[in-house]
């Protein structure tokens, strides 16, 4: 935030990397926690003020959120929540495994000789776990799948699963749709052992737990 600005409650859990990823997380969090209902308006002036920025970098916010069609702008009526269903929040799975589908064949060789990366999100996700942390278990969740990605070494495969807006969905999918808490270590471990074993399954594997993740409707 600006230089002696005070963050809301609502915000300062946040582990974020740039001030517009602040914002952007604090309007999800209100959206996630009814402080804003489907079909309400969000006034970036007001937010602007709450969190002693500019409006600048909360209409970047609004913007990315309006992309991943969480919100949604008129001529004369503003930014206002969209009446999301999990039918919505599904639709992104598809793709998602796809994706993730050819990144697991491509990072195969990588990271079955270095695993760490995804070792490292598992033992966050069992602390997250034990915890019951949700947003926690959305972060090293997210996490784990970024580093697949990544893995792969292919720009435009990490560029096309970045834009999904992958932790926003996640986030939305968790605390919204999740009847009870759920672990996610023990899953995220056997995609990791999977690795290490070179298991021709490797691509199907990943392909099943991302679409296990979606929403069901």
């Amino acid at each position: 935030m600006a230089a002696g600005a005070v963050q809301p409650a609502e915000a300062r859990h946040l582990v974020v990397h740039s001030l517009r990823e602040q914002i952007r997380e604090h309007i999800l969090e209100g959206i996630v926690s009814g402080r804003w209902q489907p079909g309400e308006r969000i006034v970036e002036r007001r937010i602007a003020v709450e969190l002693q920025v500019s409006q600048t970098p909360v209409r970047e916010a609004l913007r990315e959120l309006e992309t991943l069609r969480l919100i949604e702008s008129a001529p004369n009526k503003g930014v206002r929540v969209r009446n999301l269903t999990a039918a919505d929040l599904k639709e992104s799975y598809p793709v998602r495994a796809g994706l993730e589908q050819v990144a697991a064949e491509l990072a195969a060789g990588a990271l079955a000789d270095d695993p760490s990366a995804l070792e490292r999100e598992v033992a966050a996700l069992r602390a997250a776990d034990a915890d019951l942390d949700d947003e926690a278990q959305v972060r090293h969740t997210v996490a784990f799948h970024h580093e697949l990605v990544r893995a792969a070494g292919n720009a435009v495969l990490l560029h096309s699963w970045e834009s999904l807006g992958i932790e926003v969905w996640t986030t939305l999918s968790i605390r919204w749709l999740s009847p009870a808490p759920r672990a996610y270590a023990a899953e995220h471990q056997d995609i990791v052992d999977a690795f290490v074993r070179h298991d021709p399954a490797i691509c199907a594997l990943i392909k099943s737990h991302v679409l296990s993740c979606a929403p069901q409707v």
